[in-house]
């Protein structure tokens, strides 16, 4: 691939590390700011903050790099290209906005890069830990600067751990042996089991933006984003910003076929 000017994929990476770790700085200035006994969900706080962090970052990718594109309210240009607006980032600033604004520490923010929208790059950086997951698509992923890989196990047991979305028992019937819980982030789920803390992780009302960076992640960390019927997912179909009204597994492929068995839908 040709083009007026070439960007090393380690300088974007470093770009795009430095980037989510000083917003990161940013954002903890709201966080914990929202809530309490009378007012559990503060939306005023969460548009705020989501507002001045997006700005924050498209401050940066245009002091950098001027001409790519930004994925904002869904608009990008979808054309082939060699030039420099080949390059689109995708920044999700808060993921977890429960957790967010109501002071606890499991939540985070998310970015991608595509290359023609091919993923080349993917981060989750969770502010109050300083966790930073990150992957190079057919590369290897990381938590910091030690490697990461989805759970070796075969099988599934009664210390098997299942990450699931709120409401989730309203739509399952669940024979799972092991434990079952909600964190209340959905990427930190996607990360936990990249790193083979949890077995799989069920996951439900996303969007592209939502899974674009962790998508990356799991996949180098040899799990799969998968439906529950079979099929094989392709989060590329929602570039337009839809919500993806399945439900969706992430999982290690050895052990996809036994969580699906204990998924038994509610009547």
């Amino acid at each position: 691939m040709t083009s007026e000017k070439t960007h090393d994929l380690e300088e974007l990476t470093q770009f795009a590390q430095q980037a989510v770790q000083r917003i990161g700085g940013e954002a903890l200035a709201f966080y914990g700011r929202g809530g309490g006994a009378d007012d559990k969900f503060n939306q005023r706080l969460v548009t705020e903050a989501e507002l001045h962090l997006m700005d924050m970052f498209e401050t940066l990718l245009r002091a950098s790099y001027p001409d790519q594109q930004l994925f904002r309210d869904n608009q990008v240009k979808n054309a082939y290209s060699h030039e420099e607006n080949r390059y689109l980032w995708i920044f999700d600033p808060i993921d977890g906005v429960d957790n967010f604004q109501a002071g606890i520490p499991i939540w985070g923010m998310s970015l991608a890069l595509l290359e023609n929208f091919w993923p080349i790059l993917g981060l989750f950086y969770l502010p109050v830990t300083n966790d930073l997951f990150h992957a190079r698509a057919e590369g290897r992923a990381f938590w910091g600067e030690e490697k990461i890989s989805v759970t070796r196990r075969d099988s599934i047991d009664d210390e098997s751990l299942l990450l699931t979305f709120s409401r989730f028992h309203q739509h399952y019937q669940c024979r799972f042996p092991g434990k079952i819980r909600n964190l209340g982030c959905t990427a930190a789920h996607i990360c936990y089991v990249a790193k083979g803390r949890a077995d799989a992780a069920l996951i439900a009302n996303e969007s592209y933006r939502d899974l674009a960076a962790a998508r990356v992640i799991i996949e180098a960390a040899g799990g799969k984003i998968c439906t529950l019927d079979g099929r094989q997912f392709f989060l590329n179909e929602f570039l337009n910003g839809e919500r993806i009204k399945e439900h969706l597994l992430v999982v290690s492929p050895a052990i996809r076929q036994q969580v699906i068995a204990h998924l038994g839908r509610a009547a």
